[in-house]
């Protein structure tokens, strides 16, 4: 589980999570499969509330769906995945000033030529819309249920370390991106001092 792999002193989704905590809350973490693998991390851990395992938009469902139970007045979530360590620190105010004018409208982040399709915000209001795409039971590609929906992108330009920009949506999938994430951590920790 590459979410709880260690990336300099913590698991990896604590640092996705810290970066989260200062903008945005309360948070929650969508897992399936055993949650005591996050009970240090003391965030309420919610399997998908859609059946069969359905991939990012069945956590964006819940992540929906949780956030109308535990505060009515939220008209957005944000999501972002626990494998992203470099999240920016103003994630969550650029997408809500993109996404704010319509409270149907999806902000997802971009970087370079890519949109990263689980980095965004998303209406509370759309829960219904989202869950009949689900049930429809076509396609489970999170731009395939945007696209019936207004979209801002919101481009984010990456990390600078000297002269090598570093992709602030980067994500840790196997052990050579695990290196480069420990390499850039390094870095951020010496240019803060």
């Amino acid at each position: 589980d590459k979410t709880i792999m260690r990336l300099g002193k913590k698991p990896m989704i604590a640092h996705a999570l810290e970066k989260l905590e200062k903008q945005a809350g309360p948070l929650m973490i969508n897992a399936n499969g055993n949650v005591e693998r996050f009970e240090h991390l003391e965030y309420p851990v919610v399997a998908d509330v859609f059946p069969g395992h359905a991939g990012p938009l069945a956590g964006i469902l819940t992540a929906m769906r949780w956030t109308r139970e535990n505060n009515a007045n939220a008209r957005w979530v944000i999501t972002a995945a626990a494998d992203t360590p470099f999240l920016p620190d103003d994630l969550v105010g650029r997408l809500l000033a993109a996404a704010s004018h319509n409270n149907k409208t999806i902000a997802l982040a971009c970087s370079g030529e890519r949109i990263h399709p689980v980095v965004g915000v998303w209406p509370v209001d759309l829960a219904d819309d989202l869950e009949a795409f689900l049930q429809n039971g076509g396609s489970r590609k999170v731009l395939d249920f945007v696209e019936n929906h207004t979209l801002a992108k919101v481009p984010f330009k990456g990390i600078m370390i000297g002269d090598i920009e570093i992709d602030p949506f980067f994500n840790v999938n196997n052990p050579e991106d695990l290196e480069v994430a420990e390499a850039v951590l390094a870095e951020l920790a010496e240019i803060s001092q």
